[in-house]
């Protein structure tokens, strides 16, 4: 139950996609959804994944190389504090899914930090 109901309240957000994923992966696809649940309750509603357990990271490390994203803007958007992570996975039909779980996440204009829980999607279908 708990599970449907965080799925429901998931927001996709194409512009934090663009931001923060390939521009053009070779293999699968990107997805950025957000929710203003906390991550300690997104990653309980496992919903078939396999958790690690939470880092606090810097904001380069935690949202990678892959983007577009202004790099110093969102490095000062986090000068006070850590990214919270955790990373995961699962097999959902033949597909592998990866995901990523940040909080506080950042706005799509990088110039606040939403309290709640940005999750980064990456599905490969199998062939």
């Amino acid at each position: 139950m708990i599970a449907y109901i965080l799925t429901a309240a998931l927001a996709c957000d194409p512009l934090l996609t663009a931001l923060f994923t390939p521009p053009r992966p070779s293999l699968g696809r990107y997805e950025i959804c957000t929710t203003l649940e906390p991550l300690e309750v997104v990653a309980d509603a496992a919903d078939g994944h396999l958790y690690g357990s939470v880092e606090t990271l810097g904001p380069l490390d935690a949202f990678g190389a892959a983007g577009t994203y202004d790099r110093l803007k969102l490095a000062r958007l986090y000068a006070e504090t850590g990214v919270r992570v955790v990373r995961g996975w699962r097999i959902r039909g033949n597909d592998f899914e990866s995901v990523t779980l940040l909080s506080p996440y950042p706005d799509a204009g990088l110039t606040r930090l939403v309290p709640g829980t940005m999750v980064i999607r990456f599905v490969l279908p199998a062939r």
